[in-house]
Parts: C-alpha cells; sequence; structure tokens
C-alpha cells in the first residue's frame, strides 16, 4: 500500500533522478566523482526542414458519389496521392442535393472541392469549387487512365509540391482565364505545408486540344530536365461555369459540348441508317428481278465471225437394226455374241 511505504524510498527516487551529465556550462568538482564526458553533438538538435511558416491554409475536399466504378475510385485515390493539401470524406448519396457539399466542406474546414458524380453508371462528371461563395465549373470526364493502369516509367516522391504548367490559350480568353486561377488554387500544394517535402520534381501540365482541358502529370530528371510521364491522366470537358457553389448563375456555358446521351442517340440512329440503306438495296434488286426483261435487238455485225459448218452426207438405212438382247449378266453377254461370230465363219466358208 502507499502509507506502508518506506521512508528512504522516496529519497533513493529522487537521488537517482538527480543523477544526469553535467551541462556545457557547468564545472566537475575537483574533489567529487568524475563522470565520462558526453559530447556535445548529441545534445544539438536538427533544424526543421523547413524554415518557413505554413500561410496559405488551402485543403481540397475530394470524394464522390454513390455509384462509381472502379476506375473512378483509382483516380480518386491517385488525386489523394497527389495532393498532400487534401481530405477524405464517405460517399455522397444521390437522393441528396448538391448544395449539402458546402456544410460537408465547412465540416471538414475545407475550402475547395473536387466531387465526383456518376450517372448511369457509365458517365463521369467533375465539379470544381470554391466553398462556399464560388465560382463552381461542371466538367465531363473522358478517357481516365490511372497510376496503376499505366505502365510509365516515370516516378515522383509522395508529398512533393507540383509546378503547374498551362496552355497560353489560358490567358486568351475570360472563362479559361477563370478556370486557370481555380486550377492553381486547387491543384497547388501550399508552401511550407506540414504534409508536403521542400522540393519540386513534377509537372501537372494543363492544355488545350479540341476544345477540351487535358491533364498530365510528368516527372522532371535532373540530369537533362527531361520529361518522362507518371499519370494519372484524364481529358475535361466543360460544360458550365456557376457564379455560386454548386449552383448560382451560369456565367458561361459551352457551346461546343456535346452531353453523353446525346451522342450514343447519334451512334444509334448512324448505325440505323446504314441499316436501312442496305435493306433499301435488297428491295431495288428484288424488283429488278421481278421486272419484265427488254429484248435487246439484233445486232447486225454479230454475224461477222460465223463460220458455216461443213454439210455431212445424208445416210438413209433400209435395213432394221438387230434388237440387241437385254442381259444383266456379262459372261451369257459374250458367249451370245461367240455364237454369232462363229454362225458368221461357218457361212462365209
Amino acid at each position: 500500500m502507499a502509507a506502508k511505504r518506506k521512508r528512504g524510498a522516496l529519497a533513493a527516487g529522487k537521488a537517482k533522478r538527480a543523477r544526469s551529465a553535467p551541462s556545457a556550462g557547468e564545472a566537475v568538482p575537483e574533489g567529487g566523482p568524475r563522470e565520462p564526458s558526453i559530447p556535445p553533438q548529441e545534445y544539438s538538435i536538427p533544424p526543421p526542414v523547413s524554415q518557413g511558416k505554413w500561410k496559405n491554409k488551402e485543403r481540397v475536399l475530394i470524394f464522390s458519389s454513390r455509384g462509381i466504378n472502379f476506375r473512378t475510385r483509382h483516380l480518386m485515390q491517385d488525386l489523394r496521392t497527389l495532393m498532400p493539401h487534401s481530405k477524405a470524406d464517405t460517399k455522397m448519396d444521390r437522393k441528396d442535393q448538391l448544395f449539402v457539399i458546402n456544410e460537408v466542406c465547412e465540416m471538414k474546414n475545407c475550402n475547395k472541392c473536387i466531387f465526383f458524380e456518376a450517372k448511369k453508371k457509365q458517365d463521369l462528371y467533375m465539379w470544381l469549387s470554391n466553398t462556399p461563395q464560388g465560382p463552381s465549373a461542371k466538367f465531363l470526364v473522358q478517357n481516365v487512365h490511372t497510376l496503376a493502369e499505366l505502365k510509365m516509367t516515370g516516378n515522383c516522391l509522395r508529398g512533393s509540391r507540383p509546378l503547374l504548367s498551362f496552355d497560353p490559350i489560358f490567358d486568351q480568353e475570360p472563362h479559361y482565364a477563370l478556370l486557370k486561377e481555380l486550377f492553381i488554387q486547387i491543384f497547388s500544394t501550399p508552401q511550407y505545408h506540414p504534409k508536403s517535402q521542400p522540393f519540386v520534381d513534377h509537372v501537372f501540365t494543363f492544355s488545350i486540344t479540341d476544345e477540351r482541358i487535358w491533364f498530365r502529370n510528368y516527372q522532371i530528371i535532373e540530369e537533362d530536365a527531361s520529361l518522362v510521364e507518371i499519370g494519372p491522366r484524364f481529358v475535361l470537358n466543360l460544360i458550365k461555369i456557376f457564379q455560386g457553389s454548386f449552383g448560382g448563375p451560369t456565367l458561361y456555358e459551352n457551346p461546343h459540348y456535346q452531353s453523353p446521351n446525346m451522342h450514343r442517340r447519334l451512334i444509334k440512329l448512324s448505325v440505323a441508317a446504314k441499316f436501312r440503306e442496305k435493306q433499301q438495296v435488297k428491295e431495288v434488286q428484288k424488283i429488278k428481278k421481278k421486272g419484265t426483261k427488254v429484248l435487246v435487238e439484233e445486232d447486225p455485225t454479230e454475224m461477222v465471225f460465223e463460220t458455216p459448218a461443213e454439210e455431212k452426207p445424208v445416210e438413209i438405212q433400209l435395213v432394221k437394226p438387230e434388237s440387241k438382247p437385254i442381259v444383266k449378266d456379262k459372261k451369257k453377254l459374250r458367249k451370245i455374241q461367240r455364237k454369232k461370230q462363229k454362225k458368221l465363219f461357218r457361212t462365209e466358208g
């Protein structure tokens, strides 16, 4: 029990704790016992990796709705690994309104959001939003290839800060300039972030081709500053830009956008048109076969190359030919022929 402890136990414990190595400024007493000297290097603490202060408190929430396929799930996980300032959350129910995402971001202490919305188990949409004020942009995601799928030689350290490379077209049109600022705030890792590394070894490229935004991730090789693709890669087809977060007045609508439903409908119509054309060709051929044949007039030049055949003399047979006996056995037939030959020889002799 605590009450029955010995009196000298507490003093002995204090004496054990008191024995420690003397500091660099203290001198060892002459008469006292000398302990082994400890080098001052063991007491020096290494400086922190980043000397600066984390000021840019950008946090991105990356999550999705229910009904996504495995490719979308892998793409979402790849973006989380490439962005150390991102956070994850559970999947959102389809019945919930998109405005609920603003409350989820507020609970997670995030001011940016990447939301993947799946429809019909085959179409994937991506929302990029600045919560809760806006603006927000909606894209159709196409040609998705993940890190696990692509066999590429590039590699980068996890948590390193990327460089962002943009196409010159982003500075020419106002809606692309707005998207550029949105991409910079979402995909750039804040400086001196606790989970980030203090160097740059890969590049995020955003290029515009065929009215679409192509995303690529490349590794920077130090020897010759060449680029090797790491992944993932995907294509963003802009649909609309909204003033608010996940809604509000429409700032820009892409006139070149074609919905996946319309695209599939046009493909079906083209296939049906080819089938109808084949059926019409078959019907025309049947009508031609059933129609009356038109007699072509004789060509007078056809008789030029015809040569008359030699006339053979007509032979009139006055004697009735002998009827041949119908014999099924060949041996009997040969015997009958031999008998006839013998009779002829006798009559001639």
